[in-house]
């Protein structure tokens, strides 16, 4: 197209107000001058630049240097308000919706409880939760730019039904996805959960600068997350890192896994087994409750204790959690090792070097572990960050 050829002045101006703008969102307010310097531009280009990006709405004043030699500079900051996104989190027993402006500040959230959910509601449900956040954020559901909705499994691609999530009630229609597009105005993207998670803290906490991971997580289902190449490898049906049906060592073959929604490295480090675990070594003092919730609580004291059976416990954990991470280690060769997931959190850094350590005797590659960075809501942090990335390209392109 006329005008929009690489290297033209107007491409070049683009360029140079994204590389802006992309400061100002990492910076903070700053000075046309320290944008200048930043950039590489020279004053008055900064300051051009710095005219346009506000005419067109994109960058707002916001006070003046102070405290330092000579007048004061006026500092300019990305207008927060120039677009809003949705992120929303599904799981079986609610979904929690937040709304955050282009900037990546949070301005609305809303959860809604989902018990004994049924198909012909989950379209009530997901809009209850977005109208819910969006209200809180003093806006109406036509200011969102873009949704992205993250779920336990994957949508196929070629048959745009939901797989590997039997646990989800309500989420497999054949028509889900044209009814969900019929009731929400702007576009809407399906991300499965633990892919989010590993955006959260490629973007935000533990993989920031890394091209090449595994997220690792362990909250209700055992999941994981690859990145290669600064990529999510989400695979042909979207089922890559679907880790719990992964047959290993010292779990019980599980066949037909989607009908028994589970599998070996579930069996054997999932949240269920750390109860069974726990029997089997003599922990005393087993709390009744979900079992996700009482392996965590088992873990926590695993994590606390030097020796007896509570130590045993985390050992055993790390050991069963090392098997099933050596056929990923294998396979894949990452740089890093994300460990995620309340299950994993509640281990933290005793979990963490015990898990190391077993790997680094079952795997040949030794990439290194590192506990999880965003540890709140991390699903939902991933699917606001996931909305924003495609709604900056779009509202910060000035080729337009």
């Amino acid at each position: 197209m006329a005008g929009t050829t690489p290297g033209t002045p107007r491409v070049l101006r683009a360029m140079n107000d994204r590389a802006a703008l992309d400061l100002l969102l990492e910076h903070g307010p700053l000075s046309r001058t320290r944008i200048g310097k930043l950039t590489g531009l020279s004053k008055p280009t900064a300051s051009q630049l710095l005219a346009r990006l506000e005419a067109a709405g994109l960058v707002v004043a916001t006070g003046t240097t102070e405290g330092r030699p000579g007048p004061n500079a006026q500092l300019y900051a990305v207008n927060a308000s120039a677009a809003h996104v949705a992120g929303l989190d599904v799981t079986p027993q609610r979904i929690r919706a937040a709304v955050a402006d282009v900037a990546g500040g949070v301005v609305g959230e809303c959860e809604v409880a989902t018990p004994g959910r049924r198909a012909d509601c989950v379209v009530r449900q997901v809009t209850d939760a977005l109208d819910g956040a969006v209200k809180a954020a003093g806006l109406a559901r036509a200011d969102v730019h873009r949704a992205v909705i993250g779920t336990p499994g994957a949508f196929d691609p070629g048959t745009g039904r939901l797989r590997y999530a039997s646990h989800l009630p309500g989420w497999h229609s054949p028509t889900l996805l044209d009814e969900l597009a019929a009731a929400l105005p702007m576009p809407v993207e399906y991300e499965n959960d633990v892919n989010l998670a590993a955006i959260a803290e490629q973007r935000l906490g533990a993989a920031r600068g890394h091209e090449d991971f595994v997220l690792l997580w362990n909250e209700g289902g055992l999941g994981a997350a690859l990145v290669l190449g600064g990529r999510l490898h989400r695979g042909f049906t979207g089922g890559a890192g679907e880790v719990g049906f992964l047959p290993v060592p010292g779990a019980p073959l599980v066949r037909h896994v989607t009908k028994a929604n589970s599998g070996g490295f579930q069996e054997l480090a999932g949240g269920q087994a750390v109860p069974r675990l726990a029997r089997e070594l003599g922990v005393a003092d087993i709390p009744a409750g979900p079992f996700n919730d009482v392996a965590a609580a088992l873990i926590t004291r695993g994590a606390a204790a030097v020796e007896g059976p509570e130590h045993a416990l985390l050992k055993a954990f790390a050991t069963a959690l090392a098997t099933g991470l050596a056929s990923l280690v294998a396979v894949l060769d990452p740089e890093l090792v994300v460990l995620s997931g309340g299950l994993l959190a509640a281990g933290g850094e005793p979990l963490r070097a015990l898990v190391q350590s077993e790997l680094g005797e079952l795997a040949a590659s030794r990439p290194r572990l590192v506990i999880g960075e965003v540890t709140q809501l991390p699903v939902l942090r991933g699917a606001l960050e996931a909305a924003l990335a495609t709604t900056r390209d779009e509202v910060f392109d000035t080729t337009r």
